[in-house]
């Protein structure tokens, strides 16, 4: 139990000076390693292990695929929108059929997307471009009691205001 500590907090350490691109590597990293847990669990007939594996990969998914701005990314960020999908998909019905080698596909094909970024991630520019945040303000300031989010009460007061100089 204290080697998997230390493993987490050396991710945590490594994750917390991390661009924008190298945490979306992350998130391709820690589905790929879920879909492999995925792998045994249905070579070992453990439905509940591959029920929870795949959950974790799914919750990945979805979380990159909301994160996605076609206003910004435009069809870039389209193409990303119906992979993941298909991915969503492929991982659903691999885990109905508790089959390894479709899960195995899943993993190939996430694989060469997340390859793609790890070219993308040398590219200084496209660092710039990729928020190192990945939560939007409203998910970052959460709703206050009255049910408007800090976000946008902080929106509000800044445009209230007039500046002198």
């Amino acid at each position: 139990m204290h080697q998997e500590a230390l493993v987490n907090s050396y991710r945590d350490q490594a994750l917390a000076g991390a661009t924008g691109v190298e945490l979306i590597i992350a998130l391709y990293d820690g589905a790929i390693r879920f879909l492999y847990r995925a792998v045994q669990a249905a070579l070992e007939d453990d439905v509940r292990g591959r029920r929870l594996a795949v959950k974790k990969a799914l919750d990945i998914l979805m979380y990159l695929q909301a994160r996605l701005r076609p206003d910004v990314g435009g069809k870039t960020a389209h193409a990303l929108g119906d992979f993941y999908a298909a991915m969503f998909t492929m991982t659903l019905e691999a885990s109905h059929r508790a089959s390894a080698e479709e899960l195995q596909e899943v993993i190939l094909c996430i694989r060469n997307v997340r390859d793609a970024w790890t070219v993308v991630a040398r590219d200084p520019e496209a660092n710039r471009v990729l928020p190192r945040e990945l939560r939007t303000r409203a998910e970052v300031m959460p709703a206050t009691p009255t049910g408007v989010s800090l976000a946008q009460e902080f929106a509000d007061d800044q445009s209230s205001r007039s500046w002198a100089v």
